[in-house]
């Protein structure tokens, strides 16, 4: 696989005090869109309207996408179950016995023709 190498953005890039820009904005209506559908236990408190600038929503994001993961990994340590312990079996071949396997006439037949024989007499 290639390595692709990304720069670093440089410092001015991430200012926590400057207001909120469409693209985050857009970001956190996502989130908060994925956040509903959580179990109650993994939503944040946070009020989604209150985000006025990028510190805010760098820490929703944050809390948002670390609740996602958690209520995923939660979900799947449940869906796991107990593997039970086998218990020690006697593993025996058996030959099948080659005289079981023969058609034998049923006696009822054996019957019906000895009986049509004794009332020809």
């Amino acid at each position: 696989m290639t390595l692709i190498h990304v720069p670093r953005p440089p410092k001015s890039a991430y200012d926590p005090n400057r207001p909120v820009s469409a693209l985050l904005k857009a970001q956190i209506d996502y989130l908060h869109h994925a956040a509903r559908r959580l179990p109650l236990r993994y939503r944040s408190e946070i009020y989604v309207n209150a985000i006025k600038t990028e510190g805010e929503a760098a820490r929703y994001i944050r809390e948002v996408t670390q609740a996602i993961q958690d209520a995923h990994a939660d979900a799947a340590a449940a869906r796991i179950k107990a593997v039970p312990k086998r218990r020690k079996v006697i593993e025996i071949a058996a030959v099948a016995d080659e005289g079981a396997e023969r058609k034998r006439p049923s006696k009822k037949r054996a019957k019906k023709s000895s009986g049509k024989a004794r009332r020809k007499k």
